[in-house]
């Protein structure tokens, strides 16, 4: 898979990362105050990916406010940017508003109160149809997913990865009516929080670490 060097920085038009399309679907432009600064990537709340990578946390409840289609659609642009195998960028989404079809999503999962509370849904899904290989195209569409949360991150807003839906995967694809290749990976729901961030926690690195060779 290519590298990225940052949504929020000025590589996303590096010369490995040219992509073709119309304008309005390409990388959203980038103020002076997303760039690089000092050697260190800042967003443009001024703080560094790192700090964002870090305080990012899921998010269930969220207030009645819309989420308007430009900044849906800059969400989604930002999950595109992220690496896939040859380029082939196998991601397909279905944003979803409608309550009755919200609906009959949350129908699908015991976290239906999620679903329902949130103003706007995206399904995620890797179209077989642009495959090479399984593997390396779920690892992409994860790492688009990861794109698109600390994308909804940075914007104030908020948004849980919900994964528990895979069960009833068929279901879902037949209420959304997607094409037969297309196979779903997720579903995130988000809005603007109507609850605090909690303190996260992770294993200790040595947890991890297999090793120094």
């Amino acid at each position: 898979m290519g590298g990225r060097s940052g949504f929020f920085s000025g590589g996303l038009h590096g010369k490995d990362d040219q992509r073709g399309g119309s304008p309005e679907l390409g990388a959203p432009p980038l103020s002076h105050q997303d760039r690089p600064l000092g050697g260190r990537r800042i967003t443009k709340k001024g703080k560094t990916m790192i700090e964002a990578i870090v305080e990012r946390r899921s998010i269930r409840s969220f207030t009645p406010d819309p989420v308007e289609d430009p900044a849906v659609d800059r969400i989604l642009t930002l999950g595109t940017w992220a690496p896939s195998g040859l380029n082939n960028q196998p991601w397909k989404f279905m944003v979803v508003r409608d309550p009755a079809l919200k609906g009959r999503l949350a129908e699908q999962t015991r976290y239906s109160r999620v679903i329902l509370g949130a103003p706007v849904c995206i399904a995620v899904f890797l179209d077989n149809a642009q495959s090479y290989d399984r593997v390396k195209d779920i690892q992409a569409v994860g790492a688009c997913i990861q794109n698109m949360l600390l994308a909804i991150h940075e914007m104030g807003l908020g948004a849980v990865w919900l994964g528990e839906i895979l069960k009833n995967r068929a279901a879902v694809e037949a209420v959304l009516e997607v094409p037969e290749t297309c196979e779903l990976m997720a579903v995130i729901a988000l809005g603007h929080p109507a609850e605090k961030k909690r303190p996260g926690s992770r294993k200790p690195l040595a947890d991890c670490l297999l090793g120094r060779k």
